[in-house]
C-alpha cells in the first residue's frame, strides 16, 4: 500500500514537472507569435505610410520583397 502511496506521489511530482515544461514552452512560442505579429504590423503601417508619401519607392520596396526582376 505504501508503495502505491509513493508511486502515485512520483508520478504526480513528474505530471506538474511536465505540466510546467509545456506551459513554459507554450508561453514562449505565444511570446514569439505576438513579437513576429507586432513587426509584421509596424512593417504594414510603414508600407503603408510609404505609400502615401511616395508610391514609386513603395513599388520598388514591394519588387525587392517579392523578388521580381528590375
Amino acid at each position: 500500500m505504501l508503495r502505491t502511496i509513493v508511486g502515485y506521489a512520483v508520478l504526480a511530482i513528474l505530471g506538474i514537472l511536465a505540466l510546467k515544461l509545456l506551459f513554459g514552452l507554450l508561453s514562449i512560442a505565444f511570446t514569439l507569435f505576438w513579437a513576429l505579429l507586432w513587426l509584421a504590423l509596424l512593417g504594414f503601417i510603414f508600407y503603408l505610410v510609404l505609400k502615401v508619401i511616395s508610391p514609386s519607392t513603395a513599388k520598388r520596396v514591394k519588387e525587392k520583397i517579392k523578388g521580381e526582376a528590375e
